[in-house]
């Protein structure tokens, strides 16, 4: 899902950068004070009501593709469980089940991944960029290009992203800078083609024989 070159050269040095380099340029921002002004009080109402510390100490974030749903989850530190805090709608997907294994396949990742670039400027609205591809998706592209520029994103267009819409993702991008501030720099993802449930899998295993295809799946059930 390729963004603006100018939307990108910000983004791609926000793991490099000190904490107080990451927070001048987010705030030079005016999405991100906009969505940060909306937003930051209600998620700590929500934090609260989940008994959960805020700012967030511990997100885990997860993607259904099959359900086209993105989940938040949080834990405090030091705290052995993660609890739920919020499940978004993902508003388009392209491609089919099934990872992505080259540059231009329009196929949506599956695998585990971490937020690299915290895109303020994206074509997109807002954008949280993933550390795709991973070792796994370069050894499966066989020598293939295997693609990139893959991010959660605002609207509803995509070739291979997370779009969200503009709401849903000044939500998502508020809860990962809170926690990126917090002290967590790697803010893991996790893709799956949908949930890893007995009904789950069985309509994996009708669509083209999906599993005898990817074994990772199967061997994470």
């Amino acid at each position: 899902c390729m963004l603006l070159a100018t939307g990108l050269s910000q983004g791609n040095t926000a793991l490099a950068q000190s904490e107080s380099e990451f927070r001048t340029v987010q705030f030079a921002s005016e999405r991100v004070l906009n969505a940060w002004q909306k937003y930051n009080e209600p998620l700590s109402v929500l934090f609260a009501r989940k008994d959960l510390q805020w700012p967030a100490n511990d997100l885990f974030i997860r993607a259904f593709k099959q359900e086209n749903e993105l989940e938040i989850w949080a834990r405090d530190r030091n705290a052995e469980k993660f609890k739920h805090v919020k499940t978004y709608r993902i508003c388009a997907l392209s491609g089919k089940l099934g990872p992505k294994r080259k540059k231009g396949d329009k196929q949506v990742p599956e695998g585990y991944y971490f937020i690299e670039d915290f895109n303020a400027q994206s074509e997109f609205h807002l954008s949280l960029g993933l550390s795709y591809p991973n070792y796994s998706d370069i050894i499966n592209a066989r020598g293939q290009h295997a693609g990139g520029d893959i991010y959660i994103h605002g609207g509803c267009l995509t070739v291979g992203c997370l779009p969200m819409e503009d709401e849903g993702i000044r939500e998502i991008y508020i809860l990962c800078l809170n926690a990126r501030l917090n002290g967590q720099n790697y803010i893991p993802v996790h893709v799956f083609p949908t949930r890893l449930t007995n009904e789950g899998l069985s309509s994996l295993q009708r669509d083209t024989n999906y599993l005898t295809q990817n074994t990772l799946w199967r061997m994470l059930k």
